[in-house]
């Protein structure tokens, strides 16, 4: 009598190893964009919330914090995000009165690049690979 085979045949561990690594090209890329797009809404809201915060001290003092040097007296703690994904500056608009905030990623998102947001309220990216309602989704 014949004993029954244990175990796969080399074939076998050769299809499904061309399988996972046929899902892990596909997958991985999706994943990325993802966790960078996860990544972007903490920089939107550590913007939103440094804006907020610049018109709630324009009310108090008539003048908006145009200085990173000065961006303590925001009362952010700190210039840098909760996860320390970004890092913020700030600077003034062409001496109007006004400012804008940037949120300068620590990640490395080529896609987007840096987040902007000024007085006015209009969004911005420095980065050339997506368009700026994409990058603030």
């Amino acid at each position: 009598m014949k004993s029954a085979q244990k175990g796969f045949t080399l074939i076998e561990v050769m299809i499904v190893t061309a399988i996972v690594a046929i899902l892990a090209t596909i997958a991985y890329p999706s994943y990325t964009e993802y966790v960078q797009r996860a990544n972007r809404s903490e920089g939107q809201a550590f913007l939103a919330d440094a804006s907020a915060r610049q018109e709630r001290y324009f009310a108090q003092n008539n003048v908006y914090i145009t200085s990173s040097s000065d961006l303590s007296k925001l009362g952010l703690g700190g210039v840098t995000s909760e996860t320390g994904k970004y890092t913020l500056s700030v600077a003034s608009v062409n001496g109007d009165g006004g400012y804008t905030l940037t949120a300068t990623n620590q990640f490395n998102d080529t896609k987007c690049g840096n987040l902007r947001l000024n007085a006015l309220g209009q969004k911005d990216r420095t980065g050339s690979g997506k368009s700026v309602d994409d990058c603030w989704k």
